[in-house]
């Protein structure tokens, strides 16, 4: 495959990808987000891509004329429209790698979109966060391009795993293992928030770190707030396409419906300025301080 990659989504892994692969030497590498067409935010998102040697596409449709490979980066609620909107530009044989964190029947259902369209759809369940990683975030994939395609990124340094010539594998995998990980952010939010206003955190915490030793509670506990403060709207969203996981395996997603309505509260809160001022490294006292705050109000 002569190699030209298109990403859909110019956000953080958007940013990482595009920016990642530009630098491994590939003559082409172009974007489109919506967000491009706003004139506020516009402007300093295409001179961000612009800076790195990637181009900022006018539209889909300019990324589809390009690319052999489109990668879609977006927010989980857009994982159908974003494959809706692919398939009527699409030139046949053109691969699209669907990254976003969806359910398997939301991938499913984007996949019928491009492989009628004439392209090749890999779904993939990226099974941490990017940053640190970059392009080496561990990866799963599936379908049947899957293999081809992870030989391919292999060369420039993905760490990507084909499992299945099936689609909903991967996904299943990644939303599965997601309900955890951001139902320990909500916890970790909620009890540790609950903890700081009666003043037991400390010796709440020593419980936790003699019951789970491996685990630094109280570095972790900062990680999570801050990504949650930041990605809160994110989270909330793949959240929500968990719980449609959970639905299409027959079950009540009562757990990750709560999950969700806890990650677009802290959202929401960030959104209204709760977290503005907090720098690097803060510790999750400041973050659980500016809720406790916010709650009185």
């Amino acid at each position: 495959m002569n190699l030209s990659v298109g990403l859909i989504g110019y956000g953080e892994v958007g940013k990482i990808f595009s920016n990642g692969l530009k630098a491994k030497g590939l003559s082409w590498v172009g974007a489109w987000d919506i967000v491009f067409g706003d004139a506020l935010l516009g402007g300093a998102q295409r001179l961000h891509a612009t800076a790195h040697g990637v181009e900022a596409c006018e539209s889909a449709s300019a990324v589809c004329a390009k690319a052999t490979l489109i990668m879609s980066a977006v927010t989980a609620s857009n994982t159908l429209a974003v494959a809706q909107e692919i398939a009527r530009s699409i030139r046949p044989g053109t691969v699209f790698l669907d990254l976003n964190s969806a359910s398997p029947g939301t991938k499913q259902k984007a996949a019928a979109l491009i492989e009628a369209a004439g392209g090749k759809y890999v779904e993939a369940g990226v099974m941490t966060s990017v940053p640190p990683y970059g392009l080496a975030v561990p990866m799963l994939v599936g379908g049947r391009h899957a293999v081809a395609l992870a030989d391919r990124l292999r060369t420039f340094g993905f760490q990507i795993t084909p499992v299945s010539e099936k689609i909903g594998v991967a996904s299943a995998t990644k939303m599965s293992r997601s309900i955890m990980i951001k139902g320990l952010e909500a916890l970790v939010i909620e009890s540790f928030s609950t903890a700081r206003k009666y003043g037991v955190e400390d010796a709440m915490i020593a419980t936790l770190q003699e019951t789970f030793p491996g685990i630094d509670w109280q570095k972790q506990g900062a990680y999570f707030f801050s990504r949650v403060a930041q990605h809160g709207k994110r989270r909330a969203e793949e959240m929500r396409e968990s719980a449609n996981t959970v639905q299409e395996a027959g079950f009540a997603p009562t757990m990750t419906a709560a999950i969700a309505e806890k990650q677009d509260w802290v959202a929401i809160l960030a959104k209204q300025g709760a977290f503005d001022g907090i720098g690097d490294n803060a510790p999750w006292q400041t973050y659980a301080d500016r809720l406790l705050k916010r709650s009185k109000s």
